[in-house]
């Protein structure tokens, strides 16, 4: 399975995806393979500091690329990356099917990193989960990622 956690910079993506990662790590006592891929990771490891839109989906496809390999793999895979273009989202999610769940980390507060914030992200519209983390700890919020899942 893979868990993409998309949404602005500084509104808990990563926290959660981390956060869930060591939940099933624990609760199937590491008898699963699983890991966790954050952009930020990606862009340091692949030496890719392009944020233009080229740069971004540059960013996103390897990502997508990772997942996918991974997940063939049998692996459990968590993606915490803004993600900002819904048409490869969608595209993605599309030929996973049931094998991807999308959830959208929104916070309405301001943040350390609102510097960062994505002018041309485009929030999600069709099939995710919106994990709202304005006024939830993170453990509220793993709650409802737990059941959705």
């Amino acid at each position: 399975m893979i868990y993409w956690f998309t949404g602005q910079p500084a509104h808990g993506k990563t926290t959660l995806a981390k956060k869930l990662y060591k939940y099933h790590k624990d609760i199937f006592e590491n008898k699963i393979k699983c890991i966790c891929i954050d952009g930020d990771d990606l862009r340091e490891t692949f030496n890719n500091k392009d944020y233009s839109e080229v740069g971004r989906r540059k960013n996103i496809k390897l990502a997508q690329d990772l997942a996918l390999f991974l997940h063939n793999k049998d692996f459990d895979v968590y993606v915490s990356l803004v993600t900002p273009f819904k048409d490869m989202r969608e595209e993605f999610k599309n030929l996973l099917s049931s094998e991807i769940k999308e959830f959208y980390v929104y916070c309405s507060k301001v943040r350390q990193r609102e510097m960062y914030k994505v002018k041309d992200y485009q929030p999600p519209t069709d099939n995710f989960v919106l994990i709202d983390t304005t006024e939830d700890s993170v453990e509220q919020s793993l709650h409802k990622i737990l059941q959705e899942i």
